[in-house]
């Protein structure tokens, strides 16, 4: 049982930001220093945080929480409510991954932590996809 009113579960959950998060920030930054060319959330399925339209690569910045990050050991200590909805976040990535795939499209997904943390090794990643696709 959640212990907010609906109304307050909407107000709470329209605060948080779905763009322009301080990951992607911090990987917008970096590609554009690089002169690395990319679009920022292209209209495809699943709304990715980037698209490099040529070589048709997808790139999904994670968030820890939202997208099921260690959730096996987490999910018992989490609200039904909140294991429901990440357990539906985590299926719904995985279907959009496969279709993506099935028409063309490279996805790379990136954790929140992993970003913040150590930003030159998703870069890099990044840089390594592009370079296989040329």
């Amino acid at each position: 049982m959640d212990r907010v009113t609906k109304e307050q579960r909407s107000h709470i959950m329209s605060k948080i930001r779905g763009k322009n998060t301080k990951p992607e920030s911090i990987m917008f930054e970096a590609l554009e220093t690089l002169g690395i060319e990319f679009e920022k959330h292209y209209k495809l399925l699943g709304n990715p945080d980037m698209v490099f339209p040529k070589q048709k690569i997808a790139v999904f910045i994670d968030g820890d929480f939202w997208h099921g990050w260690n959730y096996e050991k987490r999910k018992e200590k989490l609200p039904k409510y909140w294991v429901e909805k990440i357990k539906r976040n985590m299926r719904r990535d995985v279907r959009y991954r496969r279709q993506l795939k099935n028409e063309g499209w490279t996805v790379l997904r990136l954790w929140e932590h992993k970003i913040l943390k150590r930003p030159e090794s998703c870069i890099t990643r990044i840089k390594k996809v592009i370079a296989s696709m040329a």
